[in-house]
């Protein structure tokens, strides 16, 4: 439960705070170019799932998200719990589910609150646009890449590789 305390929070706040500043500085559909050609910050909303698919499924997104947050929470309690080394999670799956946290619980906050997800960070090059994004898109990818990692191999609480002849 500490990576909650020291990692899903922090994330949480950092998000809500740059969403907070966009919304107070930039006007709704507002461009600031940070490296022109390249990287804008603007101000968006989405009410669909990332990259802005799925448009306009906010209740359906807070119902998924709502779900997966209480599904991860259990999983960490159940760790806490664990008795027997083996039956621990390995810490890379610890990080990548403070990550999930901290990312569904930004936006969730959001599509609550706001009615929609608040996102501004915006990368281009030329025609070709990436879609827009914000903290909490960014702490779930990250997330989702480190359990795709993790799945490679399979690995002990404290990082210790279990070899098998």
């Amino acid at each position: 439960m500490r990576y909650l305390l020291f990692l899903s929070l922090p994330l949480f706040a950092l998000d809500q705070l740059t969403k907070w500043l966009v919304r107070q500085n930039i006007p709704f559909d507002g461009e600031i170019p940070v490296i022109p050609g390249f990287f804008s910050l603007i101000h968006a909303a989405n009410t669909g799932a990332a990259f802005s698919m799925f448009t306009g499924n906010n209740a359906f997104f807070i119902g998924l998200a709502s779900v997966a947050l209480a599904a991860i929470i259990f999983f960490l309690m159940r760790d806490s719990r664990a008795r027997k080394l083996e039956h621990r999670l390995n810490n890379l799956t610890r990080i990548s589910f403070a990550l999930l946290v901290s990312g569904i619980l930004g936006n969730l906050t959001d599509r609550i609150f706001r009615g929609a997800v608040t996102d501004f960070l915006h990368f281009y090059i030329q025609a070709y646009a990436w879609p827009s994004f914000n903290v909490a898109d960014s702490c779930i990818c990250i997330a989702a890449a480190l359990l795709i990692l993790g799945s490679f191999g399979r690995t002990q609480s404290d990082g210790e590789r279990t070899q098998r002849g």
